[in-house]
């Protein structure tokens, strides 16, 4: 059974900065997708971004990070590991993080609901 767990979740205030970490254990292979997504009290579940092997896994087997705005995605099999940094965290970025692991797709796209999930760890950013 693949387990995925989150940490370096916890309260950060406005413009700090943020590393959060995903390790997957008891995996026999290097998932396809790897990705976090976060979910703020009373609203729908979004995804912040996802490395999928296919598009950014290079020759060496390392990964081209994932950049948006303030997100930047890394991922290291060798280590199980995802991560996500986050930099000029404002109020509106609070919510619970997750990460999830798939090898699953639909057209082509990871599909993540028949994927795995970690538990999430909040991150609460104050004003």
């Amino acid at each position: 059974q693949v387990t995925l767990v989150e940490s370096g979740g916890g309260s950060v205030q406005a413009g700090g900065s943020l590393n959060l970490t995903c390790v997957i254990t008891e995996r026999r292979e290097s998932p396809a997708c790897m990705g976090w997504f976060r979910q703020a009290p009373e609203k729908i579940r979004e995804e912040v971004g996802y490395i999928d092997s296919v598009v950014s896994r290079r020759l060496d087997g390392t990964y081209a990070d994932f950049k948006k705005g303030q997100f930047t995605i890394s991922r290291d099999d060798a280590k199980n590991t995802l991560y996500l940094q986050m930099t000029g965290l404002k109020v509106e970025a609070t919510a619970t993080y997750s990460c999830a692991a798939t090898n699953r797709r639909q057209y082509g796209r990871c599909n993540w609901a028949l994927g795995n999930w970690g538990q999430g760890t909040q991150v609460p950013v104050s004003s």
